[in-house]
């Protein structure tokens, strides 16, 4: 069957009226002869058209092509086939829509809530409160971490099924702090909006930003000066600094290895410290906005960042190369929690995770945007996609960042 869908780009604008609108079988086949293609499912998800139906919109990414292929069906009676069994991609998002609407994936391999068990009877539901799957034997044993780490991070509890050192199953329940916050945005932009999508998560306030304000200027079709493209591109490169940064200090830190774990630790809080120079916030929050950036920078601001980043670098580098330089370390990293990258392309794996399985996945390339779309960014990759693959192409983009 051939592609039944709307095709369009990046920053793009497709009305609603003008996504298709596909029976049953013909959505289905439709998406599953775009899977056999190589490409990925990028959001599926459940949105009302103008006589409120509530129908089912699948967005499939064409990396190859750069463009982004969107269809939509109408489920019968409340359910649909679940296109998971053939194509594991659709598993945590069929599980969402079943969680979020009731909408029924028929056939779903396991109908488990993502976040909350289903309510049943109008009782309240909590966090934490899932059923979580066991497995018996008399030297297995269970390791239950979180909520309340020993960090910063967002809360989250995680269960470990264990053989020794050898980890069966784990599964985690999130929510803690849910704060409505995607409710909220309904009927806006309010004045508030910029500055939730900014606290929507932490660490990535320069991205979150950075897609909420490109959202607004395609929508009302305003043109950004290049100047404040370039400013949104080094504040969005400085975050993914600090996060590959404290990510490989975490790596260090999750087997004990603390002279790496210590220095990233503070090197990540330099990167964090250049942003602030910046626009005044560690985090880089207010500094990308509609129409722009809420402030410029001047010339003694690039001197002092340039000689912030060279110093980071350096530090950065000679932390890292205590982690690669320990036979120790690598022991513990090489072989560890390999991905291959059949695997990876199977469940339509993105990110630092995909490209360490060898997969070249990197939307500043496929799907560019901004001052990326005049730039060139070598994309990272690994092929053995173990823990130290994982922790090699974060080493990667910090360097090439």
């Amino acid at each position: 069957m051939k592609n039944s869908s709307a095709v369009l780009r990046h920053n793009k604008i497709l009305p609603l009226k003008d996504i298709p609108l596909l029976n049953g079988e013909d959505f289905r086949e439709s998406a599953m002869s775009m899977i056999k293609d190589r490409c990925r499912v990028s959001s599926f998800f459940t949105f009302k058209n103008s006589t409120d139906d509530e129908l089912l919109c699948l967005v499939i990414s064409d990396d190859s092509k750069g463009t982004l292929n969107i269809l939509s069906m109408k489920p019968e009676k409340g359910s649909f086939k679940s296109m998971t069994p053939e194509a594991p991609q659709f598993h945590l998002f069929e599980r969402e829509i079943f969680e979020d609407t009731g909408i029924r994936p028929e056939g779903h391999p396991w109908l488990k809530p993502v976040r909350y068990p289903l309510r049943e009877g109008g009782r309240e539901v909590k966090a934490g409160s899932a059923d979580f799957f066991r497995i018996n034997g008399n030297e297995i044993h269970e390791v239950a971490v979180g909520p309340i780490h020993a960090g910063i991070i967002e809360p989250g509890h995680f269960r470990f099924q264990c053989h020794g050192e050898k980890v069966y199953h784990l599964e985690t329940s999130h929510g803690y702090q849910h704060r409505g916050i995607e409710k909220s945005l309904a009927g806006g932009p309010y004045k508030d909006t910029i500055f939730k999508i900014g606290a929507a998560a932490g660490d990535s306030s320069i991205a979150y930003s950075t897609a909420y304000s490109r959202i607004m200027e395609v929508l009302s079709e305003t043109e950004i000066s290049a100047r404040a493209e370039a400013v949104r591109a080094v504040l969005l490169e400085l975050e993914r600094c600090a996060n590959h940064i404290g990510d490989i200090g975490a790596i260090a830190g999750d087997i004990g290895y603390l002279p790496t774990s210590s220095y990233c630790g503070r090197i990540r809080g330099d990167f964090l410290n250049m942003s602030a120079l910046i626009c005044g916030n560690r985090f880089g929050r207010g500094i990308a906005v509609p129409g722009g950036t809420s402030l410029d920078i001047d010339d003694d601001i690039i001197k002092e960042l340039i000689s912030r980043i060279e110093t980071g670098r350096d530090d950065f580098f000679n932390a890292s190369s205590l982690l690669w330089d320990n036979p120790s370390v690598l022991a513990r990293f090489e072989g560890t929690g390999q991905i291959s990258r059949e695997t990876a392309e199977e469940v339509g794996m993105v990110g630092p995770s995909a490209r360490a399985s060898g997969c070249v996945r990197d939307i500043r390339k496929d799907h560019p945007s901004g001052s990326y779309r005049f730039s060139y960014l070598p994309v990272s990759t690994s092929q053995t996609g173990d823990v130290f693959a994982r922790a090699y192409v974060r080493w990667l983009e910090v360097r090439e960042s």
